[in-house]
């Protein structure tokens, strides 16, 4: 990565953590990036949905959807790239949460939470249940920065993979409901 953007990268972070941290706003993002822990938010949504006739696609597709996510960010990128977290390389940052991967790149938070906004994006019978997907899936990406764990880039790069993610899982959902003969909305 080219020296401008690493310097870009650290810089984002250092000014987050001077300008944007506050008292009031550490322990709400905090809870939130905790939320997003092995993508407990988005999986308990997901299977809330599963229990709905209305939303069961929904559930279906976002649980498909971060699977993919898991499979290419933490199994396979993290381990490939081998980028350090932020903290470890960028002088004077300090991390709010612990994190115990030291794998940085890409966002497997970020992943799991646009991998189920793009799922649900593509199955939720309502617009505000979309545009409400995006916005968490966004606020996600903002915590990780906020609190220190990831590069800006890391959190780009894990909505992109997420991103496709979604889509795939809507490519493979559609396909195996011809199959099936299930109804492919």
């Amino acid at each position: 990565m080219p020296q401008w953007l690493l310097n870009m990268d650290g810089g984002v972070l250092l000014w987050i953590q001077e300008v944007l941290r506050c008292a009031l706003l550490d322990p709400i993002f905090i809870v939130y990036t905790q939320l997003g822990d092995a993508g407990m938010l988005w999986i308990v949504v997901s299977l809330v949905f599963l229990c709905i006739p209305r939303t069961r696609k929904a559930g279906v597709v976002s649980l498909m959807a971060m699977l993919l996510g898991l499979l290419c960010t933490n199994v396979a990128l993290k381990h490939l790239v081998g980028r350090d977290r932020p903290w470890l390389v960028v002088e004077g940052l300090i991390p709010l949460v612990a994190e115990h991967d030291p794998n940085s790149f890409p966002s497997g938070h970020t992943c799991a939470a646009f991998a189920a906004a793009s799922a649900w994006c593509r199955t939720l019978p309502t617009r505000w249940m979309k545009i409400t997907a995006v916005v968490l899936a966004a606020l996600m990406g903002f915590s990780r920065l906020y609190v220190g764990v990831h590069f800006p880039t890391d959190v780009l790069a894990g909505m992109a993979v997420g991103l496709f993610c979604g889509w795939l899982a809507w490519v493979l959902w559609k396909r195996l409901a011809a199959w099936r003969g299930w109804e492919a909305r």
